[in-house]
């Protein structure tokens, strides 16, 4: 039962965006959790967007969708990876966009009855409404405050928060995450900037009770004496927070240093004993794979990972976490590496491309993806993962490139593409869904593609149907399972009959069977070619890898066993 007194924990960051405050959020609920509370984590952006849905995963990361069919913050996932439970986006995830509709909407319809309506005082008083709500049936709500302090689109929030610890400091805590910078020219560590920023929560009116210190190396005693002296949190509650190999470590670090145990005291919770030896087992089996395990090399042929200079793995930070999860099942270490689609385009480098892949790696995955950008090269991606017979997984946009490809090569309709790239084709072998052509005629973007878990009959015999039986069999109920989907088009079902007489088994559709889910390729003809409209990548989770991608990882495994 939760407690009659909710606890509440806020997550702030300082110093610099992407510090980990996500991972830092799911690590402490997961340790919470361990000790047989019950945890509901809540990540609130800033934005005035109404959900993640609209924003371009190069400026935002990835975008998670929940069952519920919410398109939010990537770290959502974490959290339900770290958890292993699923979440709701409507109770789980805000943005002071979705605040700023509902105070504006609560007062015309005259909800606060005549008063005037201000934003430092109705805006706080509606986020202490959403968290609060949390609080019904749960013992601890663990909130992570999206930005960086010091920025204005978040002192509202603060202020929310300072009002919630004024109110009820005995259940109400703050972890801040700051960056302690080691530049090589100094050689030392430096705290001024962790200080500094603690210093502007002080302005906000919040004292923080825990302080987690990023590094590239462990913190030092000298400087958690030092940080500890000018900020007033004690020593004891400086949390080493340095670089690891995997994020999934970052749990035992934080239970080395008691982290758990400090909170229920802060908090006022009867202690209680940490049950954790499945994640600890997970972690040290992990890492000894990634030291000594055989290795399996995975192309993942995308183009939102170009970031400037740099490459990022937000945009696809789910495929990527789930060929980990399916890797360190099977006992291999994944050595995962991007290749950027548009390459595939130009003619040169193509051929490069294809011969350091064939040559090189064992599978090859094609995500999800928007737009006509990019496209020809991903349909000739698919074309050499077929001919080359090397294992192949299409997601979402990934399935509709691989129709496309064997419609014109296959098939031998030449002009065969999407609707989404070419609107003129003569064989619009992926259309739009009839009941998503008026929301693009009214421009009506945000929020009204098929979204969240949809039923999928599964086609017995097929590749589908054995992986699910094989690595998750509580997941297929007379041949249905349930997964995530965020998407627009479809397959053309005029062209599907074709499709299937010339080699393509639709193994999975919705329940009416109007909808493709997935396509697949005979075992006879390919090792593994598989497609699948929905997405297994929001399902996966370290303890509980998704049963597509074992299979795929299985068969990418097989070469080298030979």
């Amino acid at each position: 039962m939760p407690s009659k007194e909710p606890k509440f924990i806020f997550v702030s960051g300082g110093v610099i965006s992407g510090l980990g405050k996500g991972i830092s959020t799911a690590s402490l609920s997961l340790l919470l959790k361990s000790c047989g509370y019950k945890v509901a984590p809540l990540k609130a952006d800033m934005y005035l967007n109404l959900d993640a849905g609209t924003m371009n995963p190069l400026e935002h990361g990835e975008v998670f969708v929940t069952d519920d069919g919410t398109e939010t913050d990537e770290d959502l996932g974490h959290y339900e990876r770290f958890l292993g439970q699923p979440l709701l986006g409507k109770v789980n995830y805000l943005t002071m966009g979705q605040i700023y509709d509902h105070v504006i909407r609560k007062e015309r319809a005259l909800g606060y009855a005549g008063k005037c309506v201000e934003g430092h005082v109705h805006v706080p008083e509606e986020i202490l409404r959403r968290i609060k709500a949390l609080a019904v049936e749960n013992d601890v709500i663990v909130v992570e405050v999206g930005g960086t302090v010091g920025e204005y689109q978040n002192v509202l929030f603060f202020e929310a928060i300072r009002r919630l610890m004024q109110q009820s400091p005995k259940n109400t805590a703050l972890v801040h995450v700051v960056y302690l910078p080691v530049p090589k020219f100094l050689g030392e560590m430096k705290s001024k900037p962790a200080q500094a920023s603690v210093y502007e929560l002080y302005k906000l009116g919040i004292q923080p009770d825990f302080l987690v210190c990023r590094s590239e190396i462990g913190i030092d005693t000298k400087r958690r004496k030092t940080i500890s002296f000018n900020t007033g949190i004690p020593e004891e509650n400086i949390i080493s927070a340095p670089d690891l190999v995997s994020v999934y470590r970052v749990p035992l670090v934080f239970k080395e240093q008691k982290l758990h145990e400090k909170m229920q005291k802060r908090l006022g919770l009867r202690k209680r004993k940490l049950a954790f030896t499945h994640w600890e087992a997970f972690v040290n089996k992990s890492d000894k794979i990634s030291k000594n395990g055989k290795s399996v090399k995975i192309a993942i042929a995308g183009k939102y990972f170009a970031s400037g200079d740099y490459v990022l793995e937000d945009s696809y930070v789910c495929v990527v976490e789930a060929v980990k999860h399916a890797c360190w099942k099977l006992g291999v270490n994944p050595l995962i590496q991007w290749f950027n689609i548009e390459d595939f385009e130009d003619n040169n480098k193509r051929k490069a491309l294809e011969a350091t892949v064939l040559s090189e790696y064992q599978g090859i995955i094609i995500p999800q993806g928007w737009g006509s950008r990019g496209v020809e090269g991903k349909i000739r991606a698919v074309e050499f993962a077929r001919k080359n017979k090397i294992p192949f997984l299409g997601l979402c946009f990934g399935m509709q490139m691989a129709v496309i490809e064997y419609a014109r090569n296959v098939l031998g309709l030449t002009k065969a593409n999407t609707l989404e790239a070419d609107p003129k084709t003569p064989d619009p072998v992926i259309y739009i869904m009839p009941d998503q052509e008026r929301y693009l005629q009214e421009k009506k973007y945000g929020g009204t593609i098929r979204l969240g878990s949809w039923p999928c009959v599964v086609q017995k015999g097929s590749l589908l149907e054995q992986s699910y039986t094989k690595y998750s069999p509580k997941d297929i109920t007379a041949l249905t399972i349930n997964e995530r989907h965020r998407h627009r088009y479809e397959v053309n079902n005029a062209y599907k009959k074709r499709l299937t007489a010339a080699g393509i088994l639709f193994s999975g559709t919705s329940p009416d069977g109007k909808l493709a889910e997935a396509v697949e390729l005979a075992k006879s003809e390919h090792p593994f070619f598989v497609g699948t409209q929905f997405h297994p990548e929001y399902k996966s989770s370290p303890l509980n890898p998704h049963p597509l991608f074992c299979a795929f990882i299985e068969s990418c495994v097989q070469p080298l066993s030979a």
